[in-house]
């Protein structure tokens, strides 16, 4: 049997973090809720985590939601965002601070921030190391030199670390080769189920085409402006509906349109039934939640290659193109799916999937001790 032994700054795995076949998890993330798209996933997870029979502890700055039954909750108070290599490293502070003030021995450490004292870590994004491509002239800065810092040790730190998605794994495993032994398998997001689209026709001069996702620039909406603008030459009556930005954020995107578009501002639950097809082209998507919640209720998609959740498109969910195709190529493929006909499938996984495929993972982190980085202190 191994369990976790307290040290100031440190967990060191000694024997087990199980009890009565439970396990004993705490994790750590700043906004606890589901209020983005790294926040549902820790949601969902410790709720179905909690579910399964395991002892579940959530420590973060603040929970956004009413505290799930089961779950012990702690907040730390929140911090100033901004800088935000500084907001990680006074959050990592404080976490390592509360855990010396209440010792948890016997416990696994999840976490989902940039931490140094955890055995488990999920990576929700792309690696900031990244910018190792870019000029040397826009690496020389204080807040490049500490995120870098503190992505290397949340790394080095982990005894196993969790893509959330295989696009996710590949560039971790090309940024730090030296930690790629420490990455698992990929764990995608769940999808909650909800209503679904009624299989229809689609009117040949018509069709609604659904853009959803706040970061407007980073999600490809320009792109997407151009791809339904082709697509109104042969289908004058076709619209695009932009849920998450502000209005007046986006509003001179649609410059020179004469109807056509919705611009609906941020809804919890974007209306993915009234949607044809869901238009992703995205410059960077570490999963892209959208994209299977659209596909749960069986709207087609077309998707950028730089979408985690790709790899959940298969041909009859929809069709998936490189970021370099001409508007021409994306115009066809988006006209190829407002084309078909019959039902499209439902993109089912249950969160509970996502819990127990976490199980195993901790489990294996408990089979060896953990080493600690000289940087830890």
């Amino acid at each position: 049997m191994r369990v976790f032994e307290f040290e100031p700054g440190l967990y060191r795995l000694q024997p087990s973090f199980m009890a009565d076949g439970k396990m004993k998890l705490l994790h750590v993330v700043r906004r606890y809720g589901p209020v983005g798209g790294m926040e549902r996933y820790v949601w969902e997870l410790t709720r179905e985590l909690a579910a399964l029979g395991h002892r579940v502890e959530v420590v973060c700055e603040r929970c956004h939601v009413e505290k799930p039954p089961g779950i012990k909750v702690v907040e730390l108070g929140e911090i100033a965002q901004r800088p935000r290599w500084l907001s990680y490293l006074r959050f990592g502070r404080s976490v390592a601070r509360w855990l010396r003030n209440n010792p948890h021995p016997g416990w696994l450490i999840h976490s989902h921030e940039r931490l140094g004292m955890h055995q488990v870590t999920t990576f929700h994004g792309p690696p900031f190391a990244s910018v190792r491509e870019r000029p040397w002239w826009k690496k020389l800065s204080l807040r490049v030199a500490m995120q870098l810092y503190l992505e290397r040790r949340e790394l080095a730190t982990a005894q196993a670390i969790i893509p959330n998605s295989e696009f996710i794994r590949r560039q971790l495993a090309h940024y730090y080769p030296e930690y790629a032994g420490k990455l698992t398998a990929p764990v995608v997001p769940g999808v909650l189920p909800g209503p679904v689209r009624e299989p229809h026709q689609v009117e040949p001069g018509g069709g609604v085409i659904g853009f959803v996702g706040r970061e407007w620039k980073r999600k490809g909406l320009p792109h997407a402006v151009e791809i339904v603008s082709q697509l109104r030459c042969a289908r004058p009556n076709l619209e695009l509906w932009v849920v998450g930005p502000r209005p007046e954020e986006v509003q001179h995107l649609f410059a020179g349109w004469s109807g056509g578009y919705r611009l609906l501002g941020w809804r919890e639950q974007a209306p993915y039934v009234e949607f044809d097809v869901l238009l992703h082209s995205a410059l960077a998507e570490p999963y892209g939640m959208v994209i299977s919640e659209a596909m749960s209720a069986r709207v087609p998609v077309v998707v950028s290659d730089v979408c985690g959740a790709a790899a959940q498109v298969g041909p009859e969910a929809g069709e998936v193109l490189p970021l370099s195709a001409s508007p021409d190529v994306w115009a066809g493929a988006v006209e190829r799916q407002l084309a078909r006909g019959g039902a499209v499938p439902q993109f089912v996984r249950g969160w509970d999937e996502v819990a127990r495929e976490c199980e195993p993972i901790y489990l294996s982190t408990g089979a060896s001790p953990q080493a600690e980085p000289r940087h830890s202190r």
